[in-house]
């Protein structure tokens, strides 16, 4: 019923035309006829005879109680230009936000414009239909229609148009969005809701804490989900670890907490740090077996060598290898390439015929060691790469993922570290919206770097013991903890 109401009211509009007062015109009775007056013109209409000269009798008649004038008299009297056309409007609700649709008989011109403040828009269309919407207010010239805006009070106002070449149309997203806001959490700790134009307003929930006044430290467990507030129930702010595999929880990449591998890196790029300020980049690294009292040099996972460690579950290894898979630091079985790993065990991949690791029998020791070069008490592997140097540097393909996959092209909630250049730290999570998006909002904001950490259920930000953002998320297998810091001479 209530689609219904809704499409009568847009039919509705369709039919109208725009009521004198909205064109500066005064409207009065004169001798039986009804007088049209202002903005330097004069003209009348006599009910039953039609439209007295110099204009023609046969344009259309005022419509309804109001006496609209359809746009081919406001043409013909000259109230605007040659070269403005009309266009019929339709509009649709939102939660926060109001969308005006312009349909246009040829396509638009011009670039996105967006803005804060004043939400006004001036539109080379003539619009036939004016809706009787809260807040927004029409009024026409010979150069267009001037579309203005007036949220309601305590609310922030954007204003974000874009014109569509197919069907040929502007858009006018008009939006009430709750104000930006901040919450002290500790000293140097602050929570706040901020907007960045990318050119439409996206929300962002972040935790900001000053340089040299918090502490950073990845929590979890590999093999164990839980509620992200559990990993680390003391910490002022919580923010989502990196990628795992959600069947087995298995995690996805490098993780080293204390100096200790957790996880192997799988070649893409990780959020790294020794405690002081975080950074970036795609760890090097050396990585090795030792076999039968030998020190074997491997690559690991997505970066293959003669000999290739295999860490995470699912399928591994390339055509030919064969694989001596490991559980609990001992051979337990030796599988052709490709082979699908279960969790909790890891593989060395080689191709035969090999003079050592042929022979070596089941229930052999074995154990694989990765040293990153250099060193680094924490790293935590997620990405792609946001910002670089205060510039976007979204590169999937770059940084190891598949710019196509739905991971990176699903429209979802994002998470992100971000850094400034003068040492602060940023936990993220935007509303709904691509890393790309993302990518252009944090450089707009001001930061030097940041890097994606994960997205859609699992991104979530906790603070003050609360989760800040989304309303529901899913149990994760690692995260990222900060604690305060007292500052030097406290």
């Amino acid at each position: 019923m209530g689609r219904l109401l809704s499409l009568l009211a847009l039919l509705g509009l369709a039919l109208a035309a725009v009521p004198p007062g909205l064109l500066g015109l005064d409207l009065r009775r004169q001798g039986g006829a009804w007088v049209y007056q202002g903005r330097g013109v004069r003209f009348a209409y006599v009910p039953g005879v039609g439209w007295a000269p110099p204009l023609d009798p046969g344009l259309p008649p005022p419509e309804g109680p109001r006496h609209a004038l359809a746009y081919p008299v406001v043409r013909a009297v000259g109230l605007v230009g040659p070269g403005v056309a009309p266009a019929r409007l339709r509009y649709a609700r939102y939660p926060e936000r109001l969308r005006l649709v312009l349909d246009l008989k040829a396509p638009p011109e011009g670039a996105p414009v967006a803005r804060r403040a004043p939400l006004a828009l001036e539109l080379p269309y003539f619009v036939e239909n004016p809706p009787r919407l809260p807040g927004l207010a029409l009024a026409y010239g010979r150069r267009g229609t001037r579309l203005v805006y007036r949220p309601p009070e305590g609310r922030l106002g954007f204003l974000h148009a874009f014109p569509l070449a197919d069907p040929p149309r502007w858009v006018v997203d008009l939006y009430a969005r709750e104000p930006e806001r901040s919450e002290p959490l500790a000293p140097g700790i602050v929570l706040r809701l901020r907007y960045a134009y990318v050119p439409y307003p996206l929300k962002l929930y972040l935790v900001e804490a000053a340089p040299g006044r918090y502490r950073l430290v990845p929590v979890g467990r590999p093999g164990e989900r839980h509620r992200l507030d559990r990993l680390a129930p003391d910490a002022a702010a919580l923010l989502n670890g990196g990628y795992f595999d959600p069947r087995t929880a298995t995690p996805v990449g490098l993780w080293v907490v204390d100096g200790v591998a957790r996880s192997y890196p799988t070649g893409r790029p990780a959020l790294l740090w020794d405690g002081g300020r975080v950074f970036a980049g795609r760890p090097r690294f050396r990585a090795h077996v030792r076999l039968s009292g030998r020190r074997i040099p491997v690559g690991v996972n997505w970066t293959p060598a003669g000999y290739t460690a295999y860490t995470g579950p699912g399928p591994v290894g390339r055509a030919g290898e064969v694989l001596l898979v490991v559980r609990g630091d001992r051979v337990a079985a030796r599988r052709p390439a490709p082979y699908r790993l279960p969790a909790g065990a890891w593989a060395l991949g080689y191709r035969p015929p090999d003079p050592l690791l042929d022979k070596v029998p089941l229930g052999a020791p074995i154990a694989l060691r990765v040293e990153l070069v250099p060193p680094v008490r924490y790293a935590l592997e997620a990405g792609p790469r946001l910002v670089d140097r205060g510039r976007v540097a979204y590169d999937p393909k770059r940084d190891g993922f598949d710019p196509d996959a739905r991971l990176l092209t699903k429209v979802t909630y994002q998470s992100a570290v971000a850094w400034t250049r003068e040492g602060g730290l940023w936990l993220v999570v935007s509303e709904k919206t691509t890393p790309g998006v993302l990518a252009r909002a944090l450089a707009g904001l001001g930061a030097w770097g940041a890097i994606r950490m994960d997205s859609g259920g699992s991104a979530q930000l906790w603070a003050g013991g609360r989760r800040v953002y989304p309303r529901r998320a899913r149990d994760v297998v690692s995260g990222l903890a900060l604690y305060p810091r007292r500052a030097l001479g406290q």
